[in-house]
C-alpha cells in the first residue's frame, strides 16, 4: 500500500507553492472540470472525506447531488413550495371531507391558514378556495435537516429596499433642518457632521437597553436578570382582598405577613415573606452563623461553609453549657435575694390595663416604629357634611364642574338649599334650551 505521506522537500515545496498562489505570483490551482480553486479556501474544505476522495482536488464533495433529471433546484425555481399556484380553480359547492373553513380539499380544518369565518364554507358553500398543490420533493438526509430549507432569498430584498427608505427619509429631515439654521461656517458643518456619525452610533447603544418585559440586560457581561415573577403564579395580594389582610408594598412587591391568616402555613400557597425567613430552619442556621461569627471573633478557627459539622457540634454544646448556666444563676439569685412569688404574677397589660410597647405612627395612620399593625386610615375627613349638605362636595358633576349632589350647587362651601335647589337647577337647563332651541 503506497503512502501518501509528503517527504520534507515535498511539503516544503507545496507550501511555497501555495504561498506563491495566495500572492498572485503562481497560476491558481485547476480541478478536474478546468475550474479554477481560490487559493485562500481553508483545508478542510478543500480535503474530501474518505468516501467520496477521488485522488483529484475537486469541489464537488461541497455541492448537493444533482439527481433530480440533471437538475439542481433552489428556492427561486418553487421546488421546496409552489408560491402563489393552485392545484385548479375552485370548487362550486362543498365536497365531502374538505376544511370546513375554507372548502379546500387539500387540508383539514385544524390546519386551514385562512382567517376564520362566522360561517364556514361547509354551511355557507360560498367563497370556496381552490386546493393547494401538495409536493412531496425527495430529500437527502442534510436536505431535511436544513433550517433555510424552502427559504426564498428575495425575500430580504423588502426588508433592504425598507431600510434604505427610512434612511434616506432620515436624511431627508436632517437637511430640511440645516436648510432652516440658515447658512454656516466650515467648522460649524464639520460640528453638524460629527454629531450625525454620534447619532448613527447611538442607535446600535440605544438598541442594548431595548430590554424585553420583565428582563434587564447587563451590556458588560451580558446576562440577563428576571425580576418578574412567573405569569401562572398568582399575585400576592390576589389572595385576599380584604382591606384589613396583610399590606402589601407595590414598590418592593414585598408582602411580609400571611394574606391568610385564618389558615395554617402549610394549607396556604403563600404565607408572607418572613415565613420563608422566621420559619422552618432558617432561624436555627441563622442562630449557628451567628455563633460562628462571634467564635471567629474571639480566635476559635471555625467556620460554617468550611466544616458545618464542627460548628454545629459546638453551638449544641454551648447552647447546652449556657442553658446550665442560666439556670445556675437563676437559682442563686433567688435564694441569695428572694422574689420568687413575683414571678409567678400575671402579665402588666392584665394588671394595669396597658403596656409599655413603643408604636410610632405617621400621619396618614402607617406604624413606623413597633410590632402592631395599625388599620389603614386616611388623612382626610370621613363623612363630615357641612352647611347641612347630606352629600359631599364632588357628588354631581355636569359639563365640567362638580358640585354637591343633594342641591345641585356648584358652589364650594355653599349652603344646601335641599330640594329647592335641585328645582331651580331644572329650570334654569330648560330656561337654557329653550333660548338654544
Amino acid at each position: 500500500m503506497q503512502s501518501n505521506r509528503l517527504s520534507k522537500e515535498e511539503y516544503r515545496k507545496q507550501k511555497d507553492l501555495d504561498a506563491a498562489r495566495k500572492a498572485g505570483t503562481a497560476p491558481a490551482e485547476v480541478d478536474d472540470e478546468g475550474n479554477e480553486i481560490n487559493p485562500h479556501t481553508p483545508q478542510f474544505m478543500l480535503k474530501a472525506p474518505w468516501y467520496v476522495d477521488t485522488g483529484k482536488v475537486s469541489l464537488k464533495h461541497q455541492r448537493a447531488p444533482e439527481k433530480r433529471k440533471g437538475t439542481k433546484f433552489g428556492a427561486e425555481d418553487n421546488y421546496w413550495y409552489a408560491r402563489g399556484q393552485r392545484a385548479g380553480p375552485a370548487a362550486t359547492k362543498y365536497r365531502k371531507g374538505a376544511c370546513e373553513n375554507c372548502g379546500a380539499l387539500s387540508h383539514k380544518t385544524r390546519d386551514c391558514v385562512e382567517r376564520p369565518r362566522k360561517k364556514g364554507a361547509k354551511w355557507s358553500g360560498k367563497n370556496i378556495q381552490a386546493d393547494e398543490i401538495i409536493q412531496n420533493p425527495d430529500l437527502e438526509w442534510d436536505e431535511k435537516r436544513d433550517r433555510w430549507k424552502g427559504y426564498d432569498p428575495r425575500e430580504h430584498d423588502k426588508v433592504i429596499e425598507e431600510y434604505e427608505k427610512v434612511e434616506e427619509a432620515r436624511r431627508a429631515n436632517k437637511a430640511t433642518e440645516l436648510d432652516k439654521q440658515g447658512p454656516t461656517t466650515t467648522s460649524e458643518v464639520k460640528k453638524l457632521a460629527r454629531l450625525s456619525d454620534d447619532e448613527d452610533d447611538d442607535e446600535d447603544k440605544y438598541a442594548d437597553q431595548a430590554d424585553m418585559p420583565g428582563q434587564h440586560v447587563n451590556t458588560k457581561t451580558r446576562t440577563t436578570i428576571r425580576n418578574l415573577r412567573i405569569r401562572e403564579d398568582t399575585a400576592k395580594y390576589l389572595l385576599n382582598l380584604d382591606t384589613e389582610s396583610a399590606y402589601y408594598d407595590p414598590k418592593t412587591r414585598s408582602m411580609r405577613d400571611n394574606p391568610l391568616k385564618d389558615k395554617e402555613s402549610d394549607e396556604v400557597p403563600f404565607a408572607g415573606d418572613n415565613f420563608v425567613r422566621y420559619g422552618g430552619d432558617a432561624p436555627d442556621m441563622a442562630k449557628v452563623q451567628l455563633f460562628a461569627w462571634q467564635a471567629a471573633d474571639r480566635g476559635s478557627d471555625v467556620h460554617l461553609q468550611a466544616n458545618p459539622t464542627q460548628v454545629a457540634i459546638l453551638h449544641k454544646e454551648y447552647e447546652s453549657k449556657k442553658d446550665k448556666v442560666r439556670d445556675t444563676t437563676h437559682k442563686n439569685i433567688l435564694s441569695k435575694y428572694g422574689g420568687e412569688e413575683h414571678l409567678e404574677a400575671p402579665a402588666k397589660e392584665l394588671l394595669l390595663a396597658q403596656t409599655e410597647n413603643y408604636v410610632e405612627y405617621s400621619r396618614t395612620g402607617r406604624v413606623i416604629k413597633g410590632q402592631e399593625r395599625a388599620k389603614a386610615r386616611s388623612k382626610y375627613e370621613e363623612d363630615v357634611f357641612l352647611n347641612n349638605h347630606t352629600t359631599v362636595w364632588g357628588s354631581y358633576w355636569l359639563d365640567g364642574k362638580w358640585g354637591y349632589s343633594c342641591c345641585r350647587s356648584f358652589v364650594y362651601n355653599s349652603y344646601c338649599s335641599g330640594a329647592a335647589g335641585i328645582e331651580a337647577h331644572k329650570a334654569s337647563e330648560e330656561y337654557s334650551r329653550g333660548i338654544a332651541a
